[in-house]
């Protein structure tokens, strides 16, 4: 069984948001594009749906969760601010089950040794090998 690993949706500029930043929501090309993710990732079984506690992840796979019928998971492992080590750690340990796992950048990187795209999903294979990109 694969392990989803997707990055957050377009969330638009950092600079131009006054808020604080884990509040900052998807833009409208972010809703497009965690809607497009429900059709691009119906091939593969999930069973559990992990996010950061980030508006934008959440955001990103609400529509997945809501479609498969699944709680999501808040997971503040996967916050930017403790991703590079408890995140990708917990990430790794996932690889072989049907989990997808919404992340920021710099995880799959530090977890796998692989860049991402905002948007792009990466299909781990039981050995935490990257074995497929999916980009929405």
């Amino acid at each position: 069984m694969p392990l989803l690993v997707i990055r957050h949706a377009r969330a638009g500029d950092s600079s131009d948001w006054e808020g604080a930043d884990r509040k900052r929501p998807l833009d409208e090309r972010g809703i497009r594009q965690a809607d497009a993710l429900v059709r691009e990732l119906a091939d593969f079984p999930v069973t559990r749906i992990l996010s950061s506690p980030y508006d934008r992840c959440v955001q990103t796979v609400e529509p997945l969760a809501a479609r498969r019928g699944l709680e999501l998971e808040v997971c503040d492992e996967l916050g930017e601010s403790r991703q590079q080590v408890e995140g990708a750690a917990l990430v790794r340990s996932l690889a072989g089950e049907p989990v997808g796992v919404c992340v920021h950048g710099g995880l799959a990187e530090s977890a796998f040794g692989e860049r991402q795209k905002k948007g792009e999903t990466l299909v781990v294979d039981a050995d935490g090998r990257v074995v497929e990109r999916r980009r929405v």
